[in-house]
């Protein structure tokens, strides 16, 4: 397996990177990755909390995940599903990110139904993202999130906190009602707290056009409002940056 042959290398005391090929390879990796860590934390307790991510790379993970051969690499009756973020749009709609995920495979993985926690972002925002808090904490009791899967926007926002948006100020919450003034929209998502507890966190940057942004969020100094992914990681719990070749072009050249 490509995850064998592969390790990520310290990027800076907070965050590490790995960039295992062309956007295929890298692809494969993504897949792997979440193959490993999900039987090895069904072998450590006995479940896989994984909180999903919506965008282009995601799909096409789960697309995999739920095709042979990695359909029967995961004991899909013992992960417990949750997301990231959520868009206010009920979970029939297109741009939803539980939508998406399901119609990409997972639906028709056995996974029990109760297992399946969609944030309810479609209405009473606020109250349901206190209630989504509720619901991650009666569900790990006390455990971390074995994986926590996030893309980069082009803005440099990660899950749904926003260049400039309150989100970004908030401790002591998992999950809130963040306001995109950009978008005049609002949206569910995980907080820097939630995230950065968990026990992994894959951020997948995949494709040329997200070449410019990687470059400036990674070596760029911390400019937390401007570039909000760049406050994923800690000390203690490292950030995984998986991007191809595409991606990291202007990184290494920079890095030169």
């Amino acid at each position: 397996m490509l995850i064998e042959k592969l390790q990520p290398k310290p990027f800076d005391d907070r965050r590490d990177i790995i960039i295992p090929g062309d956007y295929q390879m890298t692809l494969i990796y993504c897949v792997e990755h979440f193959v490993s860590l999900a039987k090895q934390a069904v072998k450590d307790h006995g479940s896989f909390f994984v909180a999903l991510s919506g965008g282009s790379t995601p799909k096409t993970i789960f697309e995999h995940l739920t095709s042979p051969p990695y359909d029967q690499m995961v004991e899909w009756n013992k992960v417990h599903l949750f997301w990231s973020d959520e868009r206010a749009v009920p979970p029939n709609n297109a741009e939803s990110n539980y939508h998406m995920a399901m119609q990409a495979g997972l639906a028709k993985m056995p996974i029990p139904r109760e297992q399946i926690h969609r944030m309810r972002a479609e209405e009473k925002i606020e109250e349901n993202a206190l209630a989504y808090e509720q619901e991650i904490a009666a569900t790990l009791k006390g455990r971390r999130f074995d994986l926590i899967m996030l893309g980069m926007g082009e803005d440099g926002h990660t899950a749904s906190l926003f260049p400039h948006t309150e989100g970004l100020k908030v401790q002591n919450r998992l999950a809130i009602a963040n306001f995109i003034s950009q978008k005049n929209v609002w949206r569910m998502t995980f907080t820097y707290d939630c995230i950065n507890q968990a026990a992994n966190i894959a951020i997948y940057v995949l494709g040329a056009s997200k070449k410019g942004t990687l470059a400036n969020v990674l070596l760029s100094p911390d400019q937390f409002d401007n570039y909000p992914i760049q406050k994923i990681g800690t000390t203690t719990h490292h950030a995984l940056w998986i991007a191809d070749q595409a991606a990291a072009e202007e990184l290494s050249q920079k890095k030169k």
